[in-house]
């Protein structure tokens, strides 16, 4: 029997969000990807990794490439719409009556972007 656990995860492709552990931490960015089976996301300017690459046709001289390599999601926290601040992720039903994730500091609803 498959023990695999479904995971909630607290934030989505597109949104802003602050770390706050690592070498990177205060530094805020939008996420570009998350990886959901391991746990990690995608931060745009956060955790720049320096990739040594072969000269190949597309790049014929090679060199050293900078990428972002993923972060662990425990390490992120979503940035607040109205304040600016890092905040903790609710979820609870719009005036529509559809779930839609909302900032606990401030009670607004978060929309993606």
């Amino acid at each position: 029997m498959n023990n695999t656990k479904k995971i909630k995860i607290h934030i989505r492709k597109g949104d802003t969000v602050k770390v706050i552990a690592g070498n990177d931490k205060g530094k805020t960015g939008k996420v570009l990807e998350v990886l959901t089976d391991k746990y990690r996301a995608f931060v745009e300017g956060v955790n720049i990794v320096t990739k040594h690459v072969k000269p190949s046709a597309k790049n014929p001289e090679g060199g050293r490439e900078q990428t972002e390599a993923a972060i662990h999601i425990s390490n992120l926290m979503v940035v607040d719409p109205s304040s600016g601040d890092a905040t903790r992720i609710g979820r609870k039903k719009n005036d529509s009556g559809k779930l839609q994730r909302y900032s606990k500091k401030s009670g607004e609803f978060i929309t993606n972007g």
